[in-house]
């Protein structure tokens, strides 16, 4: 992740709208709005919670480290590794990666679910929405068709995306919402449960499982880092502007987004991957126009599709180039002829497959998709977890480092509180993800328990097990990753060591 806008005066520089709206574009996905509007008006407490311990420190926390290391690739793997070495890089990278492989089945769950609904007749829509085989048999062939295109090359698969944000994401959502006002101010049955309140009941725990999902709602945010750079200046005033405006679009967008659903669903109807498109199917029906179902299920779909088939290559080419730099055997460094990383896609959709396969023992395709989902927001918030913390050590351990864009440059304050509360935060939301929902049909307690902790470790583990058996031979002579700053440092003499003197590079292996 570079930036060459320092280098090159007459770069474009991003407007505080235009970098909102990217921020928008970048973290608002409707598939989970159903996931909230079982819980009504509180819902709006949650958004509203997690945007304030997790959205906006994400973003300035990332634009810090981005701006810190604007002239060093690696993201994540820079950032962390520069805090805590080489092996919680390596793992924040390889979490980045995974996290983005187990979150494909559940988006395209939805992808499929949309095609289900591309017909005119809602309840055999509905019914083959729920068929597992229907839903697997998607999911694969969708994945992979997007797999075979990534390694034709991705020149164009920015136009798609853009594309696909607006007619299936930004429109949709605008339409849901305006929808939700027409059918209420014109006497529509209110079916949400008013009497939830704002304040939900957090003596329940098993209650907030669900909300702990948002927190993946609002990921991705620290991938906007890069951009503090490409500011309009004063950065230092445009960036956190932007990231509030884009904060609060996403906000507004969610929470009304989804209190137009629970408008017209009844919370004991609503189900996690058929609500949004029964949703519109509701509302459509309502103002008499049924005949843009199809339309609006084919518009979401592309949106599904053009998302994934932009991630697919995308969290892969950050471990791709780590890998070549003595991380990854080099089986997992072979590219094809126009440098597409083919062997580590092959790798990615081989793990899509097996999480896939996982259908055919889960009670419901709704299972499936929570349990996934779960584990996704787990995967996710440990990255987060040692991005915060990170962030933090480096104020002490990067004192007099140029920060072109820092969370409070007179003192450490202002990391400790923004940084801080993105960790307690992000924390929170892990340990409650561990608790099965009370909504939701999971089947065994012990299948849950055993898919999220088996799977946390064996993921965590893996990267430290491939860093340990790494060889110099790994290495590709072309790689350039740029040393972390306690390898640019000279060792210092023997007779004036102290445990205050700057690591070595030994100390960090």
């Amino acid at each position: 992740m570079t930036t060459n806008s320092n280098t090159k005066g007459t770069a474009m520089k991003l407007g505080v709208i235009t970098l909102a709206i990217m921020n928008v574009a970048a973290v608002v996905s409707l598939r989970g709005l159903p996931a909230e509007a079982v819980y009504g008006l509180s819902s709006a407490f949650y958004y509203l919670f997690a945007a304030i311990v997790f959205l906006v420190p994400t973003a300035l926390v990332a634009a810090e480290l981005a701006a810190m290391f604007a002239q060093k690739e690696g993201g994540v793997f820079r950032w962390v590794g520069e805090a805590y070495g080489k092996r919680f890089g390596f793992l924040a990278i390889f979490l980045q990666w995974i996290e983005s492989t187990i979150w494909y089945p559940t988006v395209l769950t939805f992808g499929a679910v949309s095609i289900a609904y591309i017909g005119l007749n809602t309840s055999e829509d509905a019914l083959l929405a729920s068929n597992k085989i229907f839903t697997l048999v998607t999911v694969l062939a969708i994945y992979w068709v997007a797999t075979f295109i990534s390694l034709k090359g991705l020149g164009w698969v920015g136009k798609v995306s853009k594309i696909g944000a607006m007619v299936g994401t930004i429109i949709p959502a605008g339409l849901l919402i305006i929808f939700g006002i027409i059918y209420i101010s014109t006497g529509g049955h209110n079916n949400m449960d008013m009497s939830q309140g704002f304040f939900p009941d957090l003596t329940k725990f098993d209650n907030l499982v669900l909300a702990s999902g948002i927190f993946l709602f609002y990921a991705g945010m620290e991938m906007m880092g890069i951009h503090v750079m490409d500011v309009k200046e004063p950065a230092s005033k445009n960036y956190p502007k932007a990231i509030f405006i884009g904060a609060g679009i996403t906000v507004v967008i969610f929470v009304l987004g989804t209190f137009a659903l629970g408008l017209i669903i009844p919370a004991k109807d609503i189900n996690l991957t058929q609500s949004l498109l029964v949703g519109f199917d509701g509302y459509l029906k309502y103002l008499h126009i049924s005949w843009a179902s199809p339309v609006i299920a084919i518009a979401l779909m592309f949106g599904v599709l053009a998302g994934v088939l932009t991630w697919v290559a995308g969290p892969s080419k950050g471990i791709f180039t780590v890998g070549k730099a003595g991380y990854l055997p080099p089986f997992f460094q072979k590219t094809n002829k126009i440098g597409v990383q083919k062997n580590i896609l092959f790798v990615q959709g081989g793990v899509v497959t097996i999480l896939a396969l996982l259908f055919v023992v889960m009670p419901s395709v709704q299972s499936f998709y929570q349990i996934l989902s779960q584990l996704t927001v787990l995967l996710y918030l440990i990255m987060y977890l040692l991005m915060f913390s990170g962030a933090i050590v480096l104020r002490y351990k990067m004192k007099k480092a140029n920060r072109p864009f820092a969370i409070g440059r007179k003192s450490n304050v202002g990391i400790w509180i923004i940084a801080g509360l993105g960790f307690c935060g992000a924390l929170l939301a892990f340990v409650l993800s561990f608790i099965p929902p009370s909504q939701i049909n999971v089947g065994s307690n012990t299948v849950w328990f055993a898919v999220l902790i088996i799977g946390c470790i064996v993921v965590v583990a893996t990267p430290f097990i491939i860093y340990s058996l790494r060889k110099p031979s790994w290495k590709d002579p072309k790689a350039e990753i740029a040393p972390f700053h306690w390898e640019e440092q000279p060792v210092a003499p023997t007779t004036s060591a102290t445990s205050t003197s700057p690591a070595t590079p030994d100390a960090k292996k």
